[in-house]
């Protein structure tokens, strides 16, 4: 059970909006509550905080018994105090309508035993001259719940209490993200990651996210924030943080960001933030890096083990549902092998922080200013020390939008460009492992779209595959490559 004070009608509408960033589609919330208790009130605040818009008309379903409004997630808004019979809740459409949006019910009493499993009994009660919100039921729901009024509290002890609170797209991983709108304060970004919980364990007593270095809470974002900005790389301003927590509060850098409004790639700002790459590359890397209080954030290595786990999603994701089977032993011993020369080689090649995902949903475009400063980098929390040329190739090979070829060449050459100037640069060496690790890259990509999609639930990355398997096609034009391509080639991925 969970308990809020609602001291006033304001206090009301704020947790109607707290809701609106807690719920998802499937989820049920029964409003219990004598008339003028605030049920009314709750359920238009979250409905037009879903829909993003303060003056959305949500006219009472008293008469019509039910309203539903298609927005980012559907909500429906049942008024039953006119019900006749509770099984005259199923007439209108309830099942149907809580398993794909969100379901809003007034005078829930009068539906009692068909009221949905996945479902909340939000009951407000008198507490003084203001009411008292009283949760219980779904345990996953009130999860999820605490957590948007934790975030509420967060906003709160950093002078942003009444701050509207507005939903942004997430990301393939379980961070999300909010749009913060003070009054008559520019917007702020909220980042919700917290803390990771472990997962199965998969070798030397570790679960993937451990071996793969995914970093496993915000004060890794934190340290590797601080590092960009302090050598003029765009980055986000922190204006708070609660690492615990897993909360942080960020400058809004804009949502302009380097594709133009049909979606194509705009050359200039790719090749812009080559040249970005290019300044923090010609500079000696640093693994260990201070946080605001006193504690060094430790970069850790794209090392043997992380380079071959995410190699590895193509043989456990890709390659049965391209090919209907799963790997043989023998393919997965000779796939591990080709894997462990082509590491031998990358061990040869030019280290430095590599912060892998430059590309163009984390890349933001800034008119305001001059030259690489025009770059902003977001997503980076995920940073290791690696081969040089990881970077550029997630650049060169966007794996969200197909980057032409004489664009491609067009970027790489603004990069190789800008290190001979800052000082001397193997361009050989470069190439090389730019091939290599733009293979590495898509063959771990295939492996999490069908991943995203078969575990996750998330089919709509299905349609980046196309691109990312041509991408690493061409990856695979560079002879230290030829291993690599006759094994695809042997296994009918080719």
């Amino acid at each position: 059970m969970l308990r809020l004070p609602l001291p006033d009608e304001a206090a009301t509408m704020t947790l109607g909006e707290d809701l609106a960033l807690a719920l998802k589609a499937g989820d049920t919330i029964a409003l219990s509550g004598d008339l003028g208790a605030g049920k009314s009130t709750l359920a238009r605040a979250l409905i037009r905080a879903v829909a993003d818009d303060p003056f959305l008309e949500v006219p009472s379903p008293t008469f019509t018994l039910v309203q539903s409004y298609d927005l980012r997630i559907p909500v429906s808004h049942f008024d039953l105090y006119r019900l006749g019979d509770a099984s005259e809740v199923l007439e209108l459409g309830l099942d149907e309508l809580s398993a794909n949006g969100i379901c809003l019910i007034e005078w829930p009493e009068r539906a009692e035993g068909y009221l949905p499993r996945q479902s909340v009994v939000l009951t407000l009660e008198q507490d003084g001259d203001g009411r008292m919100a009283v949760f219980s039921g779904s345990e996953p729901i009130l999860s999820r719940i605490r957590r948007s009024l934790a975030i509420r509290q967060f906003l709160s002890d950093h002078g942003h209490r009444e701050a509207k609170r507005r939903h942004l797209n997430g990301d393939a991983s379980v961070r999300g993200y909010e749009r913060i709108r003070p009054a008559e304060r520019p917007d702020l970004i909220l980042m919700d990651a917290p803390r990771t919980v472990p997962g199965p364990i998969l070798e030397d007593g570790k679960y993937y996210q451990q071996i793969a270095h995914i970093a496993e809470d915000v004060g890794a974002f934190v340290a590797i924030d601080l590092y960009l900005r302090e050598r003029g790389i765009g980055a986000p301003e922190i204006f708070a943080q609660d690492i615990d927590a897993g909360l942080l509060l960020l400058e809004d850098l804009g949502s302009e960001g380097v594709l133009d409004a049909e979606g194509a790639p705009i050359g200039e700002r790719y090749i812009e933030t080559a040249r970005l790459l290019a300044r923090l590359h010609a500079n000696a890397p640093e693994d260990r890096l201070p946080l605001s209080d006193g504690q060094v954030h430790v970069v850790p290595p794209f090392d043997r083990a992380a380079i071959k786990i995410e190699t590895r999603l193509l043989l456990d994701w890709f390659l049965p549902h391209h090919r209907g089977a799963p790997a043989t032993l023998e393919e997965r011993e000779s796939y591990a092998a080709v894997w462990d020369r082509l590491i031998d080689l990358s061990d040869l090649g030019e280290k430095h922080l590599l912060l892998r995902d430059v590309h163009s949903p984390n890349i933001l475009w800034r008119k305001g200013r001059t030259g690489i400063d025009r770059v902003a980098l977001i997503d980076f929390q995920d940073a290791m020390i690696g081969p040089t040329a990881y970077d550029v190739a997630s650049l060169v090979q966007d794996a969200r939008v197909t980057i032409p070829p004489d664009l491609g060449r067009a970027v790489l050459d603004a990069y190789i460009a800008e290190r001979r100037r800052l000082g001397p640069f193997d361009e050989a060496s470069f190439l090389e492992h730019f091939h290599l690790m733009a293979a590495q890259r898509n063959c771990k990509l295939v492996g999490i779209w069908v991943r995203l999609m078969q575990r996750d639930g998330k089919p709509g990355y299905m349609k980046h595959m196309p691109r990312t398997f041509a991408y690493l096609c061409e990856a695979l034009d560079h002879p230290s490559l030829a291993p690599l391509e006759a094994w695809l080639q042997e296994a009918g991925l080719l």
